[in-house]
């Protein structure tokens, strides 16, 4: 039986989430040889996701240096994964999301001339400065990409509105799903909780964030716990400089604020169970939230996972202070406003995503 490479590239902890379920599909078909390339866009935070769906790299291009501006690693990874492509000669390559690695990746695969596969693919704001550089990232992915695997509905209409054919785009549901529900016994937070206390989850992280918007953001932290004696705030913090230093500035030392790293996934997951309320710029905690049931406040001004805006689980902030604040207040103070958004409704699938991108690609191969 010939073995046919399938090269699943991943550089971030969220692409490593969500590609874990791929790869460990495509691991267990005896018609596919897959092989996991590292860029480790992300270095420790990727490494702890491989760890917990015990995933070794086949190649580790450790790309990650401090503060790395767009320029320089766009330019490095496309030297490196043209070295790589050249020696792994996959027969077909996949990746997910949205980050310079993906875009990256696809353009080293149009000028190869082998097939990519995009996961996650079809989200958009059609703003290509919000979010910055993601927006651009994924819509040049797309425009490379032969097959697109779309999480949703909405997600398939943005395709064909760019004039994808309809044949290309497959509606598995998001694999976040599938790697949250491999780890359904939620775990412990790994961080001591005032039991006593409503838990506010925060996280924070994207570019149009830096600046102006995270000092505004963590204001209004300061705010809602002096407001407010019962609830606590757990922040893990991005190691990024300009999230990391604002943050341990304003809001360090304060008895209700629990500054910490980045958790890992599976602690991660345990506070979002844990929490009772959520503020993120993530893509992945609004994926993520409405399949627990947590209403999450989206600290930015427009998202390309409207599903769950729609569905009501989520809500549009911004990084405004004021807005912040009055919002977050609101689902405090209003149980009958809290529970209309605590609802346990994911418009992200039903955990089989990554079996339905198995199929395509299986297809593909026998014909």
């Amino acid at each position: 039986m010939k073995m046919n490479k399938v090269l699943c590239v991943v550089g971030t902890r969220p692409e490593a989430i969500k590609m874990a379920p791929v790869i460990l599909a495509l691991k267990e078909c005896a018609k596919i040889n897959c092989r996991v390339l590292a860029t480790a866009q992300h270095r420790h935070m990727l490494d702890q996701v491989f760890e917990v769906f015990n995933i070794e790299p086949d190649v580790d291009l450790d790309i990650m240096r401090p503060n790395q501006d767009l320029s320089t690693l766009t330019a490095r990874l496309l030297l490196e994964l043209d070295d790589v492509l050249l020696a792994e000669k996959p027969d077909v390559v996949l990746a997910q999301g949205d980050t310079t690695t993906v875009m990256t990746i696809a353009l080293a695969c149009f000028y190869h001339r082998i097939p990519f596969g995009h996961v996650e693919a079809g989200l958009r704001t059609w703003d290509l400065s919000n979010p910055f550089p993601e927006e651009m990232n994924r819509v040049l992915a797309g425009r490379l990409a032969r097959w697109h695997f779309a999480p949703t509905e909405s997600s398939r209409k943005n395709l064909l509105k760019e004039g994808v054919r309809n044949s290309d785009i497959f509606v598995t549901g998001n694999t976040v799903i599938d790697a949250l529900k491999s780890v359904a016994d939620f775990p412990s937070v790994g961080v001591d909780l005032d039991d006593t206390k409503r838990l506010i989850l925060v996280t924070a992280h994207r570019r149009e964030n830096f600046g102006q918007p995270i000092k505004e953001i963590c204001c209004s932290i300061l705010a809602l716990v002096q407001q407010n004696d019962d609830i606590q705030v757990l922040f893990p913090v991005h190691p990024n400089p300009n999230v990391k230093l604002i943050a341990e500035e304003l809001l360090s030392g304060h008895p209700q604020v629990i500054i910490c790293d980045p958790l890992e996934y599976l602690p991660f997951v345990g506070a979002m169970q844990r929490s009772y309320l959520i503020l993120s710029d993530s893509g992945g905690v609004q994926e993520e939230a409405p399949a627990l049931g947590k209403p999450v406040l989206c600290l930015r001004n427009e998202t390309e996972r409207p599903e769950a805006v729609d569905a009501g689980t989520v809500k549009l902030v911004g990084s405004d202070y004021e807005r912040i604040v009055k919002e977050a207040q609101h689902l405090l103070d209003d149980e009958v406003a809290y529970k209309q958004m605590a609802q346990a409704i994911s418009p992200y699938g039903d955990g089989h995503a990554a079996e339905r991108v198995l199929k395509v690609l299986c297809e593909y191969f026998d014909s």
